[in-house]
């Protein structure tokens, strides 16, 4: 593997040695997600201080695999009941995330004057690869599109569970994991199928296919009262770590020059996005009877293993939490491209109109 070789492998040891560190330091001063929120910092502010840091995407999907599994191991079949009474819901918020990411894209173009393609997929809540990608293809300027995604995760990781944590916000969830014990012959066999299933996603070209993948398997395993084992506590923490410094190396020197009036047109558009989907969320837990915390989570601008994790953490409906993301994230990508097109055409028909 090319990230194996002798030139590349010290900045990697480097960057897992000072994710290791920084995970270390924030267990140590109690700060919510401290295996992914200390790593996440540290080699974001060291990379964009120019140190040469690397992670690359065998690592990240290593992390991702680890929270999808973890994740997966909550879907009984009493809490597959649960979500699918809640589906209704779940739909209204995969809309409202649409609907949202829209809105926050014209006020992005209204703020920095980026064209109005770059704008929407900038703004639109969805992994920040796959919108990059469909922004290419409908001639967004990638490098605005990745930076606006990267900007939004940090400050939703860094703004969420430090409020939950410190506002006291938690819950007595119901909802805990199916296995709690480790079997390392049934690790090792949840290990070969959940890593098959993330390769077959992978070559079809599903989002987030290292969590997605592992996910399904192991909720089809727990909603089938198959319980191969529990993950050790040390592989969740080793895929938060992993995550944390895959988002961090994000961040590189030429992050600090891209053009600063729409960074801070970002960083609005992204504060704006998160009190309307708290709002949003609160709403729903009035209607649907949601813990009115999970609902926030479930219906926030984050990605599936940040706002999981953080329910993970505070015992806030992993399951509903997770159930949402998912959701959000497949039907998310899979309309988007569609959603601009018809947009595209409303705009050329409202313009044709007023000739």
């Amino acid at each position: 593997m090319q990230f194996l070789k002798r030139s590349n492998l010290l900045p990697v040891l480097e960057t897992l040695s000072l994710g290791l560190v920084a995970a270390l330091i924030c267990v140590w001063l109690n700060t919510p997600l401290p295996w992914m929120i200390g790593p996440l910092f540290f080699t974001a502010a060291a990379r964009m201080a120019g140190k040469n840091l690397r992670s690359p995407v065998k690592l990240r999907e290593a992390g991702q695999w680890a929270i999808g599994t973890a994740l997966g191991l909550y879907f009984t079949p009493q809490v597959i009941t649960v979500v699918a009474h809640n589906v209704g819901f779940i739909a209204a918020g995969v809309v409202f995330a649409i609907l949202l990411g829209a809105l926050c894209a014209w006020v992005l173009h209204k703020l920095s004057g980026v064209d109005k393609t770059t704008a929407f997929f900038a703004m639109a809540i969805g992994g920040a690869s796959e919108m990059a990608t469909q922004g290419e293809r409908h001639g967004a300027r990638v490098d605005r599109v990745a930076a606006s995604h990267s900007l939004r995760i940090m400050m939703v990781v860094a703004i969420i569970p430090f409020a939950f944590k410190f506002s006291n916000v938690h819950g007595l969830d119901a909802y805990v994991p199916a296995a709690r014990v480790v079997h390392y012959g049934g690790l090792a066999l949840l290990i070969v199928l959940t890593s098959i299933c993330a390769m077959i996603f992978k070559r079809m070209d599903v989002p987030n296919a290292w969590v997605i993948g592992p996910l399904v398997v192991t909720i089809a395993l727990t909603a089938s009262s198959i319980t191969l084992s529990a993950l050790p506590e040390w592989m969740v923490h080793l895929g938060q770590l992993l995550i944390g410094v895959s988002l961090g190396t994000r961040f590189t020197p030429e992050f600090l020059h891209t053009a600063p009036r729409y960074l801070i047109s970002v960083a609005i558009c992204t504060l704006l996005a998160m009190l309307l989907a708290a709002g949003f969320g609160l709403a729903l837990a009035a209607v649907s009877g949601i813990h009115p915390a999970t609902a926030m989570l479930a219906t926030s601008p984050g990605g599936i293993a940040e706002m999981s994790l953080t329910a993970k953490t505070l015992q806030l409906g992993v399951p509903i939490v997770t159930a949402f993301h998912v959701s959000r994230l497949v039907i998310l990508v899979l309309v988007i491209g569609q959603v601009f097109k018809l947009g595209k055409g409303w705009r050329s028909r409202s313009k044709a109109a007023n000739l």
